[in-house]
């Protein structure tokens, strides 16, 4: 009899910040601990523990008496996002252009690649997981932990924005953006990187719609599945 394997708080923790970063489990949502342990096979216990973790994160509130909802991003808490990322990102692409390496330039190429066949077969779970994961990407190959961490947190946190404020009919982080910034890195063209990440970065706040309020889904098992 095989021994059943027991997931871990981080796991939990991971699996709902991947669920927020591909917005399926949105803004407003209650995480009720009964229902997580039972999608999860875990104790409350442990899902309290997630829990804690995620309000730690920015990306969720709990409200004694009431429970654990994922976080409702406000219009200041998106300017001050993007503000922030702006900061992080100028940083990071200064670092790639310092030192890169021909196989760091093929990751990031390849990566490019993968969103231009996804948005080419309108894969929109594809598109929106690999359009955070550049940037999360580039902070990866930089090295550094601070960095990595801080930018895992503000595509959460921008995932969240975007689940909140997107105009569905304007909305559209292309590869082509992504893929100019990698070739100005390759060039070791700081200035240049700069100016188009700034760019990149101001066109996708541009498309968010900050006076609409989306209604959450209350389906959280549908939200938290993943395919094997």
């Amino acid at each position: 009899m095989t021994e059943r394997i027991e997931i871990s708080t981080q796991q939990i923790v991971e699996r709902v910040w991947l669920s927020i970063a591909e917005r399926r489990l949105r803004p407003g949502v209650q995480l009720k601990e009964e229902q997580l342990a039972s999608i999860f096979d875990v104790s409350r216990a442990r899902v309290r523990q997630a829990l804690v973790a995620l309000e730690r994160d920015g990306l969720v509130t709990i409200i004694p008496n009431r429970g654990a909802f994922v976080c409702q991003p406000s219009v200041d808490d998106a300017k001050d996002v993007f503000h922030v990322r702006r900061c992080v990102e100028r940083r990071v692409v200064e670092r790639l252009c310092e030192a890169n390496t021909k196989a760091d330039l093929t990751r990031l190429r390849n990566h490019v690649a993968k969103e231009r066949l996804a948005n080419e077969k309108d894969m929109t779970t594809d598109i929106i997981k690999l359009s955070g994961g550049f940037h999360l990407l580039l902070a990866e190959i930089v090295g550094s932990d601070f960095l990595f961490g801080t930018m895992r947190d503000l595509i959460a946190r921008t995932s969240l924005i975007t689940a909140v404020y997107r105009n569905n009919n304007r909305f559209n982080c292309g590869p082509d953006e992504h893929a100019e910034i990698v070739e100005a890195i390759a060039k070791g063209d700081a200035e240049k990187a700069i100016r188009l990440m700034e760019h990149h970065l101001e066109h996708v706040e541009s498309e968010l719609d900050l006076n609409e309020i989306r209604r959450p889904s209350n389906d959280l098992r549908a939200a938290l599945a993943f395919s094997a």
